[in-house]
């Protein structure tokens, strides 16, 4: 098979051959592309050719007579760079094939159809201000997605639009530099450059993409610090006569100053630190100064930059450093009495009686007149009146003994007044800090419920124990268990890290004998003076099983064992609860299974017929409940099963036949009323069963309270009452009339 790159090719030829062309951005379809020929094709029209592989159908079309391909879409080589299709021949007529498959690769040449894009929109930088040219500031890189290998439509030149003549790019790989020397950052800190990528090289017709880098010159020490002032005064007002700063148009570390005093006279007399925050001279006095003698002072300040860059250090500029003149005028001022100490931190033992003395504190008034001050404890701070102190000397003594138990510290404040001008206080803050002694007695760490089982054997333990002080030695705690006598049941043993086991001493111990042991144990501290105390272990006597499990205990081991007083009476407060629980739900239960009465009214004592809105099956319903066994009991089946019922059991249940022979009306009733209530077969509660007799030659007599009016006085009717909630309504007509008859 041959092809229009390939003219000639015959079967000998390579099987795989690769086609070019171009990928295009606007065209007509279909559109031409390369002929197949096969060399068994003589134009007679009997060859057919058939194309497969990628795109076949949807991107490339075959004219199967003439071999012609054309493509019925845009080939888009940044979509798809090569697409390989297979060809083949065979007869019209008999769909033969004629050569084998043929394959050949089409491959897309590329075109500038994609333009250079950047990977960020805007750029952020920074280069330190007064750079050399040529400093390297960031590189920005643009791509391509045209062909990198074929042409130039993927080679890239970066430009400068915007940023002259400060910044410049490299045009081969996208890095701004410096272009101006000594770019003072003071002056403009801020830049905007716009960098432009364009494709072919640069040639007319590329595709361009543009980006924006903003530049900020970072701060560099290069300005020095100035006063705007030459001569500053301030008056005497307190320790902090005033605060002086020079200006410095670097920001940061570079703008950081230090002060300092040049003169000599100045710097006995008054000292100068820097505001960390601020960046000013805070001028404070050293000495006390007397207006009577010297009312004003002179000295130089001079600033200078903290961290100095050796790099302008020898520049043209002036040097890194200023001073000024500071005059100081003293001032006769009243100011408040001043504390020697703030604050003042006073250490007590707490085993100090009341009246004793805890410590002193100073106040001077600084004026020319040092007028005399009297001191007073601010009680707001000193609510439980723990200290006194003296109003003239400032001795501090205490009112109660203290308990370092109860506080460890007591934070007071102490107001020193001018007795002159009472209106002038200053107070400080005193900590008084309670020193530990040993006044505390260890005791047991918690409450042990300690059990021995009745077959124990000697030397077993039981319990192990440890203790608490609440005092607090400078070494620590050490502690020492002992029994304050020989005990013939048990030991101790300290084990000397501040627990103790209990250990039996023999074995065999019995709930009758004794079901109870308590054992004194005497804890002693080591600190001075020694403290001790006797705490009693309560052991209790419990039957177990082989294994050391408690089975039983006396009462009182289960009361100590964790069911207090409270224990019980909340448990028994929980079964109150839930019997009232009970008791509620039963009465609620039994007014739910209450049901209206039949009969309405209490004075109609006939017959009556409740109607149940239901419509039965008429004559013809054979399956309805045939009551004629009961107008005659002699010719009842005693195995008959109800029909309307299916049985629940293997056996029915059997009946009894009636009572015969003038039998009472009562005792067939409660004879019918227990079957009924007894058969698993019997009919729902909703249903109602009629017992009527009607005749004089029925067993049962007449049930009918007609012509009953001669003896219906004569009978009692009491036990219907006894029948249940099925004849309730009954029990209430009867008994009810008899009443009012009565009456």
């Amino acid at each position: 098979m041959g092809l229009p790159v390939a003219a000639g090719c015959d079967r000998a030829c390579a099987r795989t051959q690769n086609l070019w062309w171009h990928e295009i951005s606007h065209m007509v379809f279909p559109s031409f592309y390369p002929q197949l020929h096969s060399n068994m094709d003589r134009g007679e029209g009997n060859v057919k050719y058939i194309l497969t592989g990628d795109g076949v159908g949807s991107l490339f079309l075959i004219d199967e007579n003439s071999g012609d391909i054309h493509a019925t879409k845009r080939l888009d080589r940044e979509e798809r760079a090569i697409y390989t299709l297979h060809a083949k021949v065979v007869d019209k007529r008999t769909n033969k094939t004629l050569e084998a498959d043929t394959e050949f690769n089409i491959k897309i040449h590329d075109i500038n159809d994609n333009e250079p894009k950047f990977s960020k929109d805007i750029y952020f930088a920074s280069v330190p201000e007064m750079s050399d040219v040529g400093t390297s500031v960031i590189q920005v890189t643009a791509t391509d997605a045209d062909d990198q290998t074929y042409g130039n439509s993927a080679k890239l030149v970066y430009s400068i639009l915007q940023g002259q003549p400060y910044f410049s790019v490299d045009s081969d790989n996208g890095t701004i530099r410096t272009a101006l020397p000594n770019m003072d950052r003071e002056t403009k800190e801020n830049y905007q450059v716009v960098i432009q990528a364009k494709d072919m090289a640069g040639q007319m017709g590329g595709l361009s993409g543009t980006t924006t880098v903003s530049i900020t010159l970072s701060d560099e020490n290069d300005s020095p610090p100035r006063f705007a002032n030459r001569k500053t005064q301030f008056p005497e007002v307190g320790a902090a006569i005033g605060r002086i700063k020079a200006s410095d148009a670097d920001v940061g570390r570079n703008a950081e100053m230090q002060y300092s005093i040049v003169d000599r006279d100045g710097q006995d007399i008054f000292t100068i630190i820097t505001d960390q925050n601020t960046q000013e001279g805070i001028i404070r006095v050293k000495k006390q100064l007397d207006y009577e003698r010297k009312k004003t002072f002179s000295f130089k300040v001079e600033v200078t930059n903290t961290y100095l860059d050796p790099r302008f250090m020898y520049s043209p500029n002036p040097p890194f450093k200023d001073d000024a003149m500071v005059r100081v005028t003293i001032e006769d001022v009243d100011e408040p009495p001043v504390f020697s100490r703030n604050p003042y931190i006073i250490e007590v033992h707490e085993d100090t009686a009341a009246g004793s003395f805890v410590g002193v504190v100073s106040a001077k008034d600084l004026d020319a007149d040092n007028n005399p001050v009297k001191y007073s404890i601010d009680r707001h701070t000193d609510l439980e009146r723990l200290f006194n102190i003296d109003s003239v000397n400032g001795t501090i003594t205490t009112l109660k003994a203290l308990d370092r138990e109860m506080s460890k510290w007591h934070n007071i404040s102490v107001v020193a007044t001018e007795i002159s001008n009472p209106r002038q206080t200053t107070r400080v803050p005193v900590f008084i800090r309670v020193l530990d002694v040993n006044d505390n007695a260890p005791e047991f760490a918690m409450y042990y419920e300690t059990f021995v089982c009745e077959n124990v054997k000697s030397g077993q333990l039981i319990q192990t124990i440890s203790a608490v002080d609440t005092d607090e030695p400078l070494v620590g705690h050490k502690f020492v268990f002992s029994m304050s006598f020989s005990n013939p049941n048990f030991t101790i043993i300290d084990n000397e890290d501040n627990t103790a086991r209990i250990i039996t001493r023999r074995g065999g111990f019995s709930q009758r004998e004794m079901n109870t042991y308590l054992l004194p144990v005497v804890i002693s501290d080591n600190d001075y003076p020694i403290q001790s105390s006797t705490s009693t272990l309560t052991v209790n006597v419990c039957a177990c099983d082989s294994r050391g499990n408690v089975q039983s205990c006396n009462t009182e081991a289960l009361l100590s064992a964790g069911l207090s007083t409270g224990a019980l009476v909340a448990i028994l407060l929980c079964v109150i609860i839930l019997l009232m629980i009970v008791v509620l739900f039963a009465a609620l239960r039994r007014q739910q299974r209450k049901k209206e009465p039949l009969i309405i009214s209490k004075d109609d004592v006939r017959d009556n017929v409740v109607s149940y809105n239901d419509e039965g099956g008429g004559e013809e319903d054979t399956q309805a409940f045939d009551i004629g066994t009961l107008r005659n009991p002699e010719v009842m089946d005693a195995k008959k099963l109800r029909r309307d019922i299916i049985p629940e059991m293997l056996f029915p249940f059997g009946r009894t036949s009636p009572i015969k022979d003038n039998a009472d009306v009562r005792d067939f009733i409660h004879g019918r009323l227990h079957e009924n209530d007894s058969d698993p077969t019997a009919p729902p509660y909703d249903s109602l069963a009629t017992y009527a007799y009607e005749g004089s030659g029925s067993l049962a007599e007449s049930l009918s309270s007609l012509e009953s009016g001669a003896t219906e006085g004569d009978q009692e009717y009491d036990y219907l009452s006894n029948w249940g909630p099925a004849f309730k309504k009954l029990a209430d007509m009867y008994i009810g009339k008899d009443t009012e008859r009565e009456t």
